[in-house]
């Protein structure tokens, strides 16, 4: 019996498609943050926030998230990002970069009423950077 051989064409298609699969999840596996010129920079795979901090109307720290419609994004395991809405308070722009839902997040209020939840794997990173933002608000105030 001959044994058919697949069309390198498919082999090609199949590689392809693994690549782009486990670059999708390296982008989105853990939040990348930039502290530049009076501004930081959330990035997560396709969602990116920059937020200047003189738009930061409160920082502070919740042990987890209110019960938040998805307008788009993902949940897996401990992991969810995205946009969503709060449909009790009406908030439509809420954006959601969370490495560990077991962790505490930075809860950030922004001036145009929007707000942004995000933490680290690592919980000693969240406290640092949930102080360094802190302390980059106080200054943004004092000047």
């Amino acid at each position: 019996m001959a044994i058919k051989k697949r069309h390198w064409l498919w082999n090609l298609v199949i590689v392809v498609t693994i690549i782009i699969c486990l670059l999708a999840f390296a982008l989105h596996a853990k939040n990348w943050t930039r502290v530049e010129d009076g501004r930081m920079e959330l990035i997560s795979g396709f969602y990116y926030t920059a937020i200047p901090f003189a738009e930061i109307e409160k920082v502070s720290m919740v042990p987890k998230i209110p019960e938040l419609e998805r307008i788009n994004g993902f949940s897996a395991w401990d992991v969810e990002k995205g946009v969503f809405r709060d449909t009790l308070n009406k908030i439509e722009n809420i954006r959601v970069y969370i490495d560990d839902l077991k962790q505490e997040k930075i809860r950030l209020d922004r001036k145009d009423s929007s707000i942004v939840y995000f933490n680290f794997t690592d919980s000693l990173r969240t406290r640092d950077f949930y102080e360094l933002l802190t302390s980059k608000i106080v200054k943004a105030e004092n000047k």
